[in-house]
Formats: structure tokens, sequence, C-alpha cells
């Protein structure tokens, strides 16, 4: 759909003819364009840039079923001055479908482009955490899944296939990814990244960046501007509480929490990056100049736009539902505060941002420091062609959405994601022709799967449905719900009540009643959307101080056991759960996480082994909480011992099982020595000695030696993903390059020291899956 905008209102007479100011002409250099404009603009109107619209949409722009309102929006934007975003318009009125978006995000569109005096479009923005929120959007593994498929190529396919699905319906800008490294499991967040490790966080969000903004061009509609959030450093929040403060040294900063966001504007390109809510060592991210301006743009050249978290500029003062800093004495102060920092949007409505205008006719702000902030967020929306054409075809918006092809992609991804911990006596997979009825018991048995941040899918399988379906008229499927996790409720809902003990026993005794009946028990079990969630507000809870089983799972479990027959136990859950007793006495124990909208299809076919699970820990699970922390990639004095416990892992990052199995030999250096700005190559030949095909992740660990400050036991620093056949063979080789080698020194260098570097290789960051082999450096 094109057309015309007719605020031709800004213009220069010559000679008696009419000539369009350098802004409209697309012909012209968007730098150029961006000047041109921002040179015409009054004060009001770059503030308006600087401000979004979300929750207020029923307000200001749209009726009670979603679709615009003209009058309000003339009543709400009588001055002209225009607005910079409007967020989320697939949740108007009660949600819209893909035509019903796509046809509001044009409505709203032609207002500001046809009745704002200078007609500055408006930008778009969504919640694209694994699939676009919203009705009908593909919805994909949670972001933790992702991690554990150790497969950058299928992320950034399936971020392709989302920024295709939301720019479709007129959005412009995705509130993804999520690349903060996730080192407390006990905090809700950790569904939301892909995992504890910074390297593997780095890759998979470069490949999320990449799927989402192509080549950044944005010349065929398909793509959208990625954030990157949460920056930085809330990953570790004190007590596992989300925003609560990151009590870590500038080193461990830049070397564990700041690295994915350097790659990913470096490798990726990312345009937009997110603020986050806690502070660093006494400074909140959306008032920390250092962290916006010193570290982002000055060292690292970031030339796109900050947007604020969700009221996190009012949390600068206090927010009385959540928190607050006490940064600044009211909203007016966290205004300056934010401003001076470098946050150039304030999300998600017009709030703190709304004294711009007053702050600098009182000579508080300069109108220099807002040019510096709005010329940015003007340059890309004259990149994505929003000032030439910024109307989507709702139609082909209906097409696009939730279509067979991305079903296939999702699908993919939800096989890549199972991960086998355990599989004694070799219990799976299933074999059909000997399982003649099989018992489906369990609290997430029977119910979609998806965890936080997700839309409503045009299809969604159970775990009970896929195997249904798997299984056909040669065997039986018995089910029963086992318990309750919590008392039915959504991810969105503020109370999160326990479920009831004896309600909870009435149904395990029939669920003995179901099982006797099964020759084998698939057990879903874990957790749930409202056991590991994003804490909003202070009725809104997430985080945990116990990674137990919730309620009575574990009675479920041994009531199970009891019976006698093989028991395999499916996790569903968004952060590490401490399954000390399943990892015991259960067989066979596959970790889910969250699978998206094919769980069922997936599940059913790892189960009978039409799909060999090839997934990896893309985060330790700790025995217990009293544990944590317990990433892989601590310092040499971290993992001493504790008195009546082991001080090991259940699992370790980068673990997993198969059906078949590999054998490693041990590295090999191209040069056993290499200059400190040189590169070798290490290779690692890599089989298949089982009877099937299987895919596993050839991971690469290094520990410096001895170095100036202390340094990890080992870190990953590369890992490809290998398909083989039975009896193939593969060499996979990693170039070894400074970067690699390098970390910041005694000094707060980040430089290379000369000396030993171990390299190790294998399946999995245990020692005992791993060979070594001496890289000297002079």
């Amino acid at each position: 759909m094109k057309n015309t905008p007719k605020s031709g209102s800004v213009a220069v007479r010559s000679a008696g003819k009419t000539k369009a100011p350098a802004y409209r002409d697309p012909k012209l250099a968007p730098e150029r364009r961006t000047k041109d404009l921002l040179g015409r603009m009054t004060l009001e109107e770059k503030a308006a840039q600087m401000i979004c619209v979300w929750q207020q949409k029923a307000e200001k722009l749209v009726d009670a079923e979603g679709r615009f309102d003209p009058a309000k929006a003339r009543a709400a934007f009588k001055k002209g001055h225009g607005l910079g975003q409007v967020g989320r318009p697939s949740d108007a009125g009660k949600g819209l479908d893909a035509r019903q978006m796509a046809e509001l995000t044009n409505a709203i569109q032609k207002f500001f482009v046809e009745e704002s005096r200078l007609g500055i479009p408006v930008v778009f923005h969504e919640e694209c955490l694994h699939g676009q929120a919203a009705i009908g959007g593909t919805s994909f593994p949670q972001p933790i899944g992702l991690g554990a498929t150790f497969d950058p190529a299928l992320a950034e396919s399936l971020y392709t296939m989302t920024a295709l699905e939301a720019r479709a319906r007129g959005a412009h800008q995705a509130l993804t990814p999520v690349v903060d490294v996730a080192r407390d499991p006990r905090w809700g967040r950790v569904e939301e990244t892909f995992g504890e490790d910074p390297f593997l966080v780095s890759r998979m969000g470069i490949a999320a960046v990449r799927g989402f903004q192509g080549d950044a061009t944005f010349r065929d509609k398909t793509r959208l501007i990625a954030t990157l959030k949460h920056f930085a450093a809330h990953g570790q929040p004190e007590s596992g509480m989300n925003c609560a403060p990151a009590n870590v040294s500038e080193r461990v900063l830049r070397e564990t929490f700041l690295y994915p966001f350097e790659q990913a504007i470096r490798h990726g390109g990312a345009i937009s990056i997110m603020p986050s809510y806690n502070e660093i060592d006494g400074l909140p991210s959306h008032a920390n100049r250092w962290l916006l301006r010193d570290v982002l743009r000055k060292e690292w050249g970031f030339q796109g736009y900050a947007v604020s978290d969700y009221y996190a500029i009012w949390e600068l003062s206090y927010r009385p539902d959540t928190h607050g800093h006490f940064l600044a004495e009211d909203r007016k102060q966290a205004c300056k505060l934010a401003v001076e920092a470098g946050v150039n949007i304030e999300l998600p409505e017009p709030d703190c941002y709304l004294h711009l205008v007053e702050l600098v006719r009182k000579g508080v702000l300069k109108e220099a420091q807002l040019d510096e902030l709005v010329a940015p967020m003007l340059l890309w929306k004259f990149r994505m062609g929003l000032f030439d054409d910024p109307y989507v075809d709702p139609e082909y918006a209906a097409t696009v959405a939730g279509c067979e092809a991305h079903r296939g992609v999702a699908l993919q991804a939800a096989r890549e994601t199972m991960t086998l911990l355990k599989n004694e006596g070799g219990l799976l997979p299933l074999d059909p022709g000997a399982v003649k009825t099989i018992a489906v018991i369990g609290p997430n048995a029977d119910r979609p799967m998806l965890g936080g941040y997700s839309g409503k899918p045009v299809y969604c399988s159970t775990v009970l449905e896929g195997i249904r379906a798997r299984a056909g008229k040669g065997m039986k499927v018995l089910y029963s719900e086992g318990c309750k996790i919590t008392q039915p409720g959504s991810w969105n809902q503020d109370e999160v009540l326990p479920s009831d003990p004896a309600e909870d026993r009435t149904l395990i005794a029939a669920a003995v009643r179901t099982a006797r009946k099964a020759d084998v028990i698939v057990l879903a079990i874990g957790g749930n959307e409202q056991t590991s969630r994003e804490a909003w507000s202070l009725q809104h809870m997430g985080d945990r101080t116990s990674l137990d089983l919730i309620g009575r799972q574990d009675e479920l479990v041994r009531a199970m056991l009891a019976l006698g027959k093989p028991v395999v136990v499916l996790l569903f859950n968004g952060r590490p759960l401490s399954i000390r007793e399943v990892a015991e006495t259960v067989p066979a124990v596959l970790e889910c996480w969250y699978l998206g909208q094919e769980t069922g299809t997936a599940v059913a076919e790892v189960l009978f082994g039409d799909v060999n699970p090839s997934g990896k820990l893309p985060i330790t699970i700790p025995r217990s909480a009293g544990h944590v922390p317990a990433y892989y990639n601590h310092k040499p004095s971290a993992r001493r011992g504790y008195l009546f416990d082991e001080v090991s892992p259940l699992f370790a990052f980068g673990f997993g099982l198969s059906y078949t199995t590999f054998e490693f030999s041990a590295p090999r250096l191209a040069k056993k020595s290499m200059r400190i700005d040189g590169s070798t190559r290490v290779s690692v030949d890599v089989k298949n000695t089982g009877t099937r095909e299987g895919a596993e992740v050839v991971q690469l660990y290094i520990r410096d030696v001895v170095s100036s400050v202390t340094r990890p036991v080992k870190e990953l620093k590369g890992f490809q993903r290998v398909v083989l056949q039975p009896g193939e063979a593969r060499t996979v080789a990693f170039e070894i390059t400074p970067e690699l080698l390098a970390f910041w020194d005694v000094n707060m260098r980040f430089t290379v020291e000369p000396g030993a570097f171990e390299l190790m290789t294998g399946n999995s960051s245990r020692d005992c899956d791993l060979q070594k082999v001496t890289l000297r450096v002079n």
C-alpha cells in the first residue's frame, strides 16, 4: 500500500514555484535529509520524537476494538508536533491478528504523516523474544532453549522469520535480543537469555541481530531494527532478584557482561540498545554516562540509539509499585539525568520526557543535547524508508503470519533444543513396536508450554497431543494430570497461588491407577510460566530462593517409580531446576526448556527415535540454590568444596547425551607457538561410533595458565555443531587469534600476555570430557 503524504506545509518558494524541502527528497543521502529536517524542527517537535505511547493508545489512538480513532488522535495530537514511537500495536483492543494490526499501523502512520506539521512517521515497536508476541505469530523455543542448540545459523533463520512476520504487520523495531549473561538461576528472567557463557551468548546474539536486520538496508520491508538488552550486567542481580544491583568489578563487567553487547554491535551491527534497570557501582544504567557514552559510543563507536526500558527513567527517582534508585528528586531531575547519560527515547509512555521542553526553556538542558539524541532516530527512519513508503499490505501480513514454512523452522528449533541428560540402560528411544500402552502423566503433559513474552500462535501442540498423534492406532495412550504446580493462572497474572496439597495427592492417586495399566510412563514436570518469570512489580514476582521442584512433583515421581515400570521425565522450565532426586532415581531425563508451538511434535519425535537429541546445556544445573553461583567458568579458588555436600554441579554447562556415541581425537595445533599478534589453528577429529545419525557439538575451551590477574579455569572460545552418519568422521578446526586469548590485565588493558595457554576440546565443559594441548605465546 503506497500513500503519498499530504504534509506539504513545509516548503520553499522559488521563482513562483514551490520546492519540496530537502528532507522530502528520496534521492538525497539519509544523513543530509536528517540534517535538513532537524534544522526545521521546533523544540516541541524534537521533544515529541523522544516520546512513545503504549497503553495510552486506548486514550489517544484507538477505540475499544483496537481500530484507529481519528477523533481521539486529533484531540491528543492537535498541536501537530508528532510522536516518536508507538508501542506494541498488536495488543490494541483485546489483541489484533496480522491483518488487523497492519490496517491499524497503516492508519496511525497515515495520521502522523498527514496531520503533523512535518509529516514525520512513527516507529512501531514489538516484543519478539521468541517470535512476535502477537496473535498468530509463529512461536519457537525460548532463548534459553535456542542456547541449547549451539546453532547460530538456526537462530538467524528464526529471527529472520520473526522479522518478516512483524514487519509485514507494520512493525519497525523489535525489543530483542536479550544478550544478558545469566549467572544466577534464581533470577526469573533466565529463560529470556541464551545462557551463562558470554561467548555463546555473543554468537547467538550476533545471529539474532543479523536475522532481524539483515544488511540493515531495509530495502524490501522484511527486516526490523534489533534492540540489544539489558545493558548491562542484568543477569547476575544481588540475591537473584530482578532489578537488584549488579555487584561486579569493571574487569568482570567488561569480560563477562559487556562482551556480548560489544560483539553484537561490532559484528552484528545492532542499531538499538536498551539500558538495564539495575545499578552498577552505584549508578543505574539509565543515568550512567560512562556506560552509555564513554563505553558504548566512544569506545565501541555505536551510532544507533538507546531506548529506555519501560518506566526505568521514572525509577531513577521513586516508583512506588516496584522500587526507586533515589538519584533524582522527581521526574524532572530523572529526565535531566537520562538525557545527560544519552537515552534517546523514553519507553513506554509519555512520562519523564514530558519535561524536556520546560527543562530546555529554563536552561537546565540545552537544545543541542536534544538534537544529538533525536538525530540518530530520524536517520534510521530515513534509512528504513519510512518517509518515502511507510505502509504495509494487510493481505500479505495475513498470509505470512504463522505460515507452514515458518512452522517447519520452529519445529527444527524444538528438535535441536531437547537435551538428553540421562539415559540409563538405553531406555530411549522407545520402541513403538514394543510399547503397547504409554501413560502420559504430569502437570505439564497437556498444557501449552510457551513461556513468557509469548503471543497466541495459530497452532500449538501439547506433549499429550504430540504423543497421541505419533502413536497412531497401534498404541494406547493414557493420561493423568498427576498434580499441579500452581493453581491455574497466566504469566501476566500478578498473584501466584500454590497448588492444594490435598488435591495434589488425590491427583497422584489417580495417576497411579492410570500408570499401572501402562508399559512405559512419560512424566512431564518442571516449572511453568508463573514460577519463573520477570518480576516487574511488588505484586508480580518471579524470582525464587529455591531451585527445587515446586509442590508435590517429587512425590509424583516417587509414586511413578514405585510401580516398577520404565519412567521418562520431560522437564519444562525457564530456569535450571535442582532435580537431585530425579537425577538419581529416574532412568531417562530430557531437558526441554520451553519448546514453543511445536512442543508435542518435537517431544514425540525424540521419544520414539525419529529425531536424535542433540541439545547441550547453555547453563549449569546446580545441586541446590545453596550451590549458586555455579557457572562453569569460575576462578581457580572458587570451587574448593562444601561440608557434607558435593561441589560439582548436577549437570555441567555444555553437557548433553545422544542416542549414538562419539569419539574425539586429541587436539592438534598447526603451530605449537605463536606471537602475541599472530594466529594458529587447533584441530580435532570427531567420529560417530554408534549405529544412528547424530549431531554433536564440538567445544573449544581455553585457559591462560599463569597471568597478571586471575583467570577462569576454562572459557568457551569456539564451538561447531556437526551432523555425522554412523562411522563417519570429520575434522573440526578452530582459528586461534589474539582476540580469543586477550583479557583485561592488571593495568586494565585488553591484551594478550605471553606464556602458556591450555586449549581443551571435547563435548562438554567437564574435565572428563575434554582433552588438552598447550600453546606457547611469545
